[in-house]
């Protein structure tokens, strides 16, 4: 067979035009696996390509090329390869593909005149350029063309048809079941215009060190979100983003005041309703207008949704379960200031490469109670009267390994709750979500001011360096409602540690505190974070993450009694 093959190729420039030059269009083999890039800072995973997927991919390289011809629009058979504009007799196949053009009349091109001989060539081309050349060959057979293909041409090209014969029919059948597996996925499709997106949590948690591992007990909860992305255009995505659990935060408590939020963990927030009843808890549209990025949210919105927090390995898609274990280290605090509905734009200030780099400058508005047109507690609420926090951040990155952000945040609270409170979207009652009371409590109504940097430095592809400072200055519209607070962080990430899609994380800094504060004791302690989590990839939708949180001078106060919380976080994905 082989040596028949070569002396084949050796004779008949037909049949050696046919197996290099015969297709014009192509793409790479399909492999097996495929890479994607889950988001913006996170690890990059690997996932299996689904044999609908490679259904799809095949039916269209092999439909496009057969289509090719059939347009319009399309070149009628060419007679001559100098009509060609990119085929040059100073090319290595020039003489070959001349005879597949001239003597043989079994090429054409593209409608602009161009043959494109330099790009590769899939199986399935080949198969369908060859047989397209074997049918001209038996055309001429037909006629008895006898001056322009030889006898030993013909006869040579038989006996290829003949031993190929099984190979071509297996391909056709191939083909065929590809097709028909994709009519039946077209026909049971979800949707032509939406992709659900979904994640499970399951946490086994517990408490520890005196009086907080007395007053709490080991808990197994649990969170899922079922995220519908539509896309109208390939480019814009709206996110309609169910969510239910159980999870809470345990109550630490010291001698004589409670902890606040402090050692709050990310699946503990965003449960809808709480006791797994289901709720609505994102409702947002992005698209893409000139430059800019444009953000705008129904219901559910967050800072950190459109804002980027310079926080890779640590922060996962709002509170995901991917990242850190608590809310403190997967973000600044800066960023859990407000949230519900409203507007935000990204526009780019260069382009790369640039004086300013890839330097942007971000703003957005978001509004806690922009559904409400009444009152609460007497206090105006809606769109632009009620509670508010409006946010306008620079951002700043060199290539791809360092990048830099300042934040300035003011917010404006209709009547007390907390100052770090993003899961506010639907009214009070909820309380905060990272830091001590503190830090959090506005007794009345008031406005803050809010600054923060936030920095990310990845100076290889096994080390990734983060950290944020932000400071707030709140001032009160009441006697003795005024006040500071600082948190910093500092955190230290091992993406692939041990495995491909691991990720071992070690984080330290100061939750959100405040000094000298009427009515909470004079406790001027600072509270300390150490926070250290291993995410190990079982698959590509599953992953354990063990870890431990260290909280000193839980409530600001030295004498209280440190927390310890160990977690087992196993998440889903799919």
């Amino acid at each position: 067979m082989s040596n028949l093959l070569w002396k084949s190729l050796v004779v008949s420039p037909a049949v050696l035009g046919a197996t290099l030059l015969v297709s014009t269009t192509a793409m790479a083999a399909p492999s097996t696996t495929t890479k994607v890039s889950p988001a913006k800072q996170l690890g990059v995973s690997e996932v299996a390509q689904q044999p609908e997927v490679l259904a799809q991919t095949t039916i269209d390289q092999v439909n496009r090329y057969s289509n090719e011809g059939n347009q319009n629009n399309s070149q009628s058979q060419v007679t001559s390869v100098s009509q060609f504009s990119d085929v040059q007799p100073t090319d290595w196949a020039f003489q070959a593909l001349q005879s597949l053009v001239e003597r043989y009349g079994c090429i054409a091109g593209y409608p602009n005149a161009t043959y494109r001989g330099n790009r590769a060539l899939t199986r399935y081309e080949f198969a369908a350029g060859l047989n397209a050349c074997l049918d001209r060959v038996n055309e001429l057979i037909a006629t008895a063309t006898a001056d322009l293909v030889t006898k030993q041409d013909l006869a040579t090209l038989q006996r290829l048809q003949e031993e190929f014969s099984a190979e071509l029919a297996t391909l056709r059948g191939r083909v065929d079941s590809l097709e028909a597996r994709t009519a039946e996925l077209e026909a049971h499709q979800f949707s032509t215009t939406t992709k659900l997106v979904g994640e499970a949590i399951f946490g086994v948690t517990d408490a520890f060190g005196g009086t907080n591992g007395n007053n709490n007990n080991a808990v197994f909860q649990d969170r899922v979100r079922l995220d519908l992305q539509t896309s109208f255009t390939g480019r814009d995505v709206l996110h309609t983003r169910l969510a239910a659990g159980n999870a809470q935060a345990f109550a630490l408590a010291g001698n004589n005041v409670g902890v606040g939020a402090e050692g709050t963990q990310t699946f503990q927030v965003g449960n809808g309703n709480g006791n797994n009843s289901v709720s609505i808890d994102r409702l947002t549209y992005e698209v893409p207008i000139g430059p800019a990025n444009v953000y705008i949210a129904a219901s559910g919105g967050q800072h950190s949704q459109y804002a980027a927090v310079n926080n890779p390995y640590f922060f996962d898609n709002t509170d995901g379960g991917n990242g850190a274990l608590s809310t403190f280290a997967s973000e600044s605090p800066i960023y859990r200031i407000g949230g519900g509905a409203g507007i935000a734009l990204n526009v780019p200030l260069g382009k790369g490469g640039g004086i300013l780099g890839n330097s942007s400058i971000t703003a957005g508005y978001l509004a806690s109670n922009a559904n409400n047109p009444g009152l609460v507690n007497g206090q105006d609420q809606g769109l632009t009267n009620g509670s508010y926090a409006a946010l306008g951040q620079l951002n700043f990155s060199v290539g791809d390994r360092v990048a830099l952000a300042a934040t300035y945040v003011h917010g404006y609270n209709a009547g007390g709750g907390s100052l770090f409170n993003s899961t506010t979207v639907n009214g009070n009652g909820i309380g905060p979500v990272v830091g001590t009371n503190q830090a959090n409590t506005l007794i009345d109504a008031g406005s803050s001011n809010s600054y923060g940097v936030e920095a990310a430095f990845r100076p290889s592809n096994k080390l990734s360096v983060s950290g944020f400072v932000s400071y707030h200055q709140v001032t009160g519209f009441g006697q003795n409602d005024d006040y500071n607070a600082w948190s910093y962080g500092l955190g230290v990430a091992l993406p692939d540690f041990g495995k491909k899609g691991n990720v071992l994380g070690i984080f330290a800094g100061a939750e959100p505190y405040s000094f000298n504060r009427p009515g909470f004791g004079g406790n001027n302690d600072i509270p300390y974070h150490f926070e250290g989590f291993y995410k190990y990839r079982v698959s590509d939708n599953i992953s354990i993450t063990p870890g431990v949180i260290w909280l000193t001078s839980p409530g600001q106060n030295s004498n209280n009694d440190d927390a310890i919380i160990g977690t087992l976080r196993t998440t889903f994905s799919f």
